[in-house]
């Protein structure tokens, strides 16, 4: 367990703190644990899986196509097991070094359609390690596609777990936040300025991508490490827009919406809220990646976001 950083200390700080109703305290220092932290079910499923598959190929060559979470120190830890991560560069991935036999690991996030196509030509053991609430998103998408609807994505045009999720759409817009939402929105009630559109939504929309065309039928999908709230409220202004536009009556027609929502960042988030409204809390600090999307959405008030090394 703690050799490995998978799941969570049984000698640490935050097991002491949990015997001790989540409170350590040390001289005029007190320190309050929030009701909901650490690895969500996936990320630590991800996580075991990576270290078997080390185990089960002691000899073999084994890589992983992105990191396997957001996590420095559990990449590191799965360096040291010999076991090498691609990360994107300006001039993106060259998986030419992986040949037949070797082993290729896909992370939580997982990995895009030609990812898997590739790897499956090249005749290679493959681990997906992908979470399965990401799975129910691209399944949503994959639906999108079979019934031509156009997916808008909720998430990060340039976050791994998108960018695969995009993969599995035919036609695609992605939206960030509730402003590019209504963005979306505008322009499906009342038309606009095409060319406009097209340049603020240029890394985020498919090839081709018509927004006189295809915004008519559209369907919700989301990165899983966005706001559960915020991306129910971008489905009730799609579901609101396409009745303004078409009727109550073609909304089946026109609007697609599955339950793909995962709730571990909104927990942390509400944990969050609930410590800031005490009002004997000087300081929070929020330990994980700096590069992670859950951390970073809990950069708001007084939060001091620290990256710890050997964290329980």
């Amino acid at each position: 367990m703690e050799d490995h950083g998978v799941g969570y200390s049984l000698s640490g700080l935050v097991a002491q703190m949990r015997e001790n109703d989540d409170t350590w305290q040390q001289g005029e220092v007190t320190v309050k644990l929030a009701k909901a932290y650490g690895y969500c079910w996936g990320v630590e499923r991800a996580v075991r899986m990576a270290y078997e598959a080390r185990n089960a190929n002691p000899d073999k060559k084994l890589y992983i196509t992105n990191e396997i979470i957001h996590n420095p120190e559990v990449n590191q830890r799965l360096r040291e097991l010999d076991i090498e991560i691609f990360e994107d560069d300006a001039d993106g991935k060259d998986y030419g070094r992986i040949s037949d036999g070797d082993v290729v690991i896909f992370p939580a996030f997982g990995a895009t359609v030609q990812e898997m196509q590739l790897f499956k030509d090249k005749n290679v053991k493959m681990v997906d390690t992908t979470c399965p609430w990401v799975a129910k998103v691209w399944n949503s998408v994959d639906q999108h596609a079979r019934k031509n609807y156009t997916s808008v994505i909720h998430g990060k045009y340039s976050h791994e777990e998108t960018i695969a999720t995009a993969s599995f759409a035919d036609t695609y817009v992605i939206v960030r936040d509730l402003a590019e939402a209504q963005m979306v929105c505008e322009y499906i009630t009342q038309g606009g300025d095409k060319e406009a559109f097209l340049q603020h939504f240029k890394k985020a929309v498919s090839k081709g991508f018509d927004p006189d065309r295809d915004l008519q039928r559209v369907g919700l999908a989301n990165q899983t490490t966005m706001l559960k709230g915020e991306t129910q409220e971008i489905g009730k202004m799609l579901e609101r827009t396409i009745m303004a536009k078409y009727g109550p009556s073609e909304l089946n027609n026109h609007f697609m919406l599955m339950d793909t929502i995962c709730d571990a960042t909104q927990e942390r988030q509400d944990a969050m809220y609930e410590i800031i409204d005490d009002s004997s809390i000087n300081m929070m600090l929020v330990v994980g990646g700096f590069n992670s999307s859950n951390t970073s959405h809990l950069q708001v008030g007084r939060i001091v976001i620290c990256r710890m090394h050997n964290a329980p």
